[in-house]
């Protein structure tokens, strides 16, 4: 089965909202030449205005980076679901591995918050981590599985046509060395395996995975010309506009060659 490609731009907490405009002004005419690649860029909450705004009338998608589980409340400093959705926000980043590792996030908080994009109408992208402290295959597998079960308890058939995978090994974020396209291939492989046990193949093939962990032009080709690679997560990458295009356009190649 055919499924669209993806690049999604994670900028962190990296640039300026003087800085947004320029960066999509410069992309976004030039993504008329890759009709059939999707692209997101997710920004922290003091930027998504302004990018929804400098992206209005082109075919660029803002996502958030991170959001709360609960609609609107008491919760001081956190981001309501809600106000992303009233904002023009297609999707958020739920669970990335920096969350999880300097913010403690669980994976009841991540449930809980794919359960509040989806009842908000925000697509998920999902983060499946992986620990470096795994010594075996088996314990691999187990943790991926386990991550995916934990991430959609509670989520309808209906509602994973909204939702997108993203795997993150979290010794590739940030190190410069990405997984080998082969061992990469191996964990989505598991994860739309796990997808297929939970709801059925027909839901399994049609999700889109991603693989997030130092992707940039010179591995980004190989990686998505993986059969269960369907779109990439790229943080320190994305962050220059020429290299963003260039992603496009290796995912753009790699899925019609």
């Amino acid at each position: 089965m055919s499924r669209r490609p993806i690049v999604i731009a994670n900028w962190k907490m990296n640039k300026l909202p003087s800085e947004v405009s320029q960066y999509i002004q410069y992309v976004a005419p030039k993504l008329v030449g890759y009709p059939n690649v999707d692209a997101v860029l997710a920004g922290q909450d003091v930027l998504l205005n302004t990018m929804v705004m400098a992206a209005k009338d082109t075919s660029i998608e803002i996502g958030a980076e991170n959001m709360y589980w609960q609609d609107k409340g008491a919760y001081t400093g956190e981001t309501s679901p809600r106000a992303l959705a009233d904002l023009g926000i297609s999707k958020v980043i739920i669970g990335h591995s920096e969350r999880r590792n300097y913010f403690r996030e669980t994976d009841e908080m991540v449930n809980l918050k794919t359960l509040a994009a989806l009842r908000n109408g925000v697509a998920p992208i999902i983060a499946i981590d992986e620990a470096v402290q795994l010594t075996s295959l088996n314990d691999h597998a187990h943790w991926i599985v386990n991550q995916v079960v934990e991430s959609l308890k509670g989520v309808t058939e209906q509602e994973m046509s909204h939702i997108l995978l993203a795997y993150e090994p979290t010794a590739a974020i940030g190190s410069g060395q990405a997984m080998t396209p082969v061992d990469a291939q191996k964990s989505l492989r598991i994860i739309r395996q796990t997808v297929a046990d939970m709801f059925n193949q027909d839901i399994a093939d049609r999700v889109r995975i991603l693989y997030g962990g130092s992707v940039k032009p010179a591995n980004a080709y190989d990686l998505l010309k993986q059969p269960d690679i369907d779109g990439v997560l790229v943080g320190d990458a994305a962050l220059d506009a020429t290299t963003f295009l260039e992603l496009i356009s290796l995912a753009d190649q790699a899925k019609r060659n």
